[in-house]
């Protein structure tokens, strides 16, 4: 059985990023492809990817594709079910679905004003209201799992899962952009930034090519949490 996941740049594709991480954070034996955007490329692989005609993309063995992260993030989970990609509590389990439901319809403000960049960090970049909105209410669901299934350690509902891994494109916007949330938001945002696939996919995105200037924003340059000079 040949699994294929075709993705796009590691560096902008917050929607490549989530199951790109879950493959890679589980082990999971599945082939990842990736294709810049907007490149002839791209366009070439979007013509093999009917009625799909996007990224993610998991070709199954049969030939038919599969889009939509949280489509993706289910089959995997149903192949393999020895991995654990959601938790094993029903109730902590419930919670992390609705999690990853809500990232993969919502936030709009954020992602249309803040579109993920890993190769750049921003400073003094302003926030307008239905950003703070989104910033409110990620804080606010993110408190909630966590009271709800009484998690202990970094991340959401326990152990990593597919909510977690929906999330890190979020946290890395929170990195870019400097964006202000509270303290325990904060450190959820921290536990992605240290996260190993997390910074392994980072590596990557940086060392890959070329720069997508779309993504480029006017604002002041700074140093990527962590890193110790601004790119």
């Amino acid at each position: 059985m040949t699994l294929v996941l075709e993705l796009g740049d590691r560096a902008y594709s917050s929607w490549s990023m989530r199951v790109g991480l879950l493959v890679l954070r589980f082990d999971l034996p599945v082939q990842i492809r990736f294709t810049p955007l907007y490149t002839p490329a791209f366009a070439a692989l979007m013509d093999g990817l009917a009625p799909a005609r996007t990224v993610p993309v998991l070709r199954l063995p049969s030939g038919t594709v599969i889009a939509e992260s949280l489509a993706i993030a289910e089959d995997l989970a149903d192949r393999f079910p020895e991995a654990g990609l959601w938790p094993t509590d029903p109730e902590a389990r419930a919670v992390a679905r609705a999690l990853a439901a809500e990232m993969h319809a919502g936030f709009a403000a954020l992602r249309t004003a803040c579109p993920m960049n890993l190769r750049v960090a921003y400073r003094d970049v302003p926030v307008d209201p239905d950003v703070a909105a989104d910033l409110a209410r990620l804080e606010t669901i993110w408190a909630w799992a966590r009271e709800t299934t009484a998690a202990d350690g970094p991340w959401l509902c326990g152990g990593y899962c597919v909510a977690d891994a929906f999330f890190a494109p979020v946290a890395a916007r929170i990195a870019t952009y400097g964006l202000p949330v509270g303290a325990a938001a904060a450190a959820r945002v921290a536990a992605h930034l240290a996260d190993p696939a997390f910074r392994d996919w980072r590596a990557a995105a940086l060392a890959e090519g070329p720069d997508q200037a779309i993504y480029g924003r006017p604002w002041p340059r700074a140093a990527w949490p962590g890193d110790t000079a601004a790119t």
